[in-house]
């Protein structure tokens, strides 16, 4: 059996096809043919700042950021170096108190706004959001929690029951009880719900991110800040995609001049190297919760705070304030939503750009059912709609090299979430790459035809 294994010198042999077969057969099959059809399916071997290389030796410049994970780019020295430094301490050791846990939790003590300053460190933002649900329910003795329709907090059950999807929560229902949804952004409606209904907890993201990238008004959020006090319920704060400079403050609260009582924070916390993910709260909050010996273990994790993942988080921090990459993220991104706006005003294709700092959304128009439609039997504009915002990504990454993708709660818009570090050179090649795609597609119609074609022969071929 051994001498069948594939070690790690193996797997760095091997070639594109092997990949993909092996991502057939023991991954996710369905997601292989996805890729395939729009020509995602890259042998990528090498990655740093800004960009990655396939194994053809084509360099691509990455503007999706692991969602939100890559603020310091691709394999950042300092927290590879950091990494290094402990790689002889105890990585996992439950019966004493992590060193590099505890400075990490000090740090973010020392950055997060108000009065947070208890952390729990985890391994995904999906858990982050579950230890805050359960640290708002003991807390307060309740057990409810209200959460806005079109949101995405994750994809482990609890995190499940309140992300605003139905396509998501539906296979796998029941889900936990308990949970209501309410509008983002409509303050008058969760006035409503605090009013009528015992809530330990409403949860809500200061951007939706895979909503489309979304944006409330700027004072909706001090408006949900005095209705959660005001009613006495936990207000739970998802920065996961949106903490660490993303949108040009280290956190995005802080735009918004208000301070939540749980901030979950997850992706570029770990450099973009290590998984880590962590919920921050008050002390008052976490002796309610977990004050004393008989209720000290009620929520932990095996491999939360270990210590290569704190190591990279105190480096991530460090160099997140360094850098001041948050002024660089509310600079370059006021640039690139700029261009991006000069855009919509010449295509069609464009409905809306809308973002803040370097996390951007660009929604498009769907073409007028007509003869094509007519002759396809509709399928132009099914396909329109449900790949547009794909087509877009796969002609930016196949024609120009640049790695983008559609937001899962809506297929229609394609975020930029590029590295803090990216540069305005390359902020200027995004801009002339869409430019060449929509003058080249005619807009609306080309693109609605294109889809089409990629789509049906890509089925063919695949």
């Amino acid at each position: 059996m051994s001498e069948n294994l594939i070690n790690v010198d193996d797997a760095l042999q091997l070639k594109r096809d092997e990949v993909i077969e092996y991502y057939k057969k023991h991954v996710n099959p369905s997601l292989a043919k996805m890729f395939a059809l729009l020509n995602f399916d890259r042998h990528y071997v090498r990655a740093s700042g800004t960009s990655v290389w396939d194994s053809d030796g084509n360099e691509y410049l990455d503007f999706l950021g692991g969602y939100g994970a890559l603020n310091l780019g691709h394999n950042p020295p300092a927290v590879l170096e950091a990494i290094k430094k402990v790689t002889e301490l105890p990585n996992i050791l439950q019966a004493g108190m992590g060193t590099m846990a505890s400075a990490a939790a000090y740090n973010l003590s020392l950055l997060a706004p108000g009065e947070l300053s208890n952390s729990f460190f985890c391994n995904s933002g999906t858990e982050a959001v579950e230890g805050a649900i359960k640290t708002a329910k003991i807390a307060s003795g309740k057990s409810r929690v209200l959460y806005c329709r079109n949101s995405f907090h994750g994809k482990t059950m609890g995190s499940l029951s309140v992300t605003g999807r139905e396509k998501y929560q539906k296979p796998f229902g029941p889900l936990v009880p308990g949970n209501e949804l309410v509008d983002y952004g409509n303050l008058k409606a969760l006035e409503v719900m605090l009013e009528n209904n015992e809530y330990a907890a409403f949860i809500i993201e200061p951007i939706q991110g895979e909503g489309g990238i979304n944006l409330p008004t700027d004072e909706y959020f001090k408006g949900v800040r005095e209705l959660c006090t005001e009613h006495d319920v936990y207000f739970i704060l998802d920065e996961i995609q949106t903490g660490f400079g993303r949108t040009g403050s280290l956190f995005a609260c802080q735009q918004y001049d208000v301070v939540p009582d749980i901030m979950c924070l997850a992706k570029s916390l770990g450099g973009g190297v290590m998984p880590v993910g962590a919920f921050i709260t008050t002390k008052e909050i976490w002796n309610k919760a977990y004050g004393g010996m008989d209720k000290a273990l009620l929520h932990t994790s095996t491999f939360g705070g270990n210590t290569l993942a704190a190591a990279a988080a105190i480096a991530a921090m460090k160099e997140l304030v360094d850098q001041d990459l948050s002024q660089q993220a509310l600079e370059k991104g006021n640039y690139l939503l700029g261009k991006l706006n000069e855009l919509a005003k010449e295509y069609d294709i464009i409905k809306e750009v809308r973002g803040r700092g370097l996390m951007i959304g660009l929604e498009f128009n769907q073409p007028d059912r007509g003869v094509l439609d007519k002759l396809s039997g509709g399928i132009v504009s099914k396909l329109s709609h449900e790949y547009m915002g794909s087509l877009v990504a796969g002609a930016l990454h196949n024609e120009h090299h640049i790695i983008t993708a559609y937001t899962l709660n809506n297929p229609n818009v394609i975020r930029f979430e590029p590295p803090l570090i990216v540069t305005y050179q390359e902020l200027d090649k995004l801009v002339e790459a869409l430019e060449d795609v929509f003058s080249r597609y005619k807009g609306l119609f080309g693109m609605a035809i294109k889809s089409a074609k990629t789509v049906i022969g890509g089925l063919f071929k695949k």
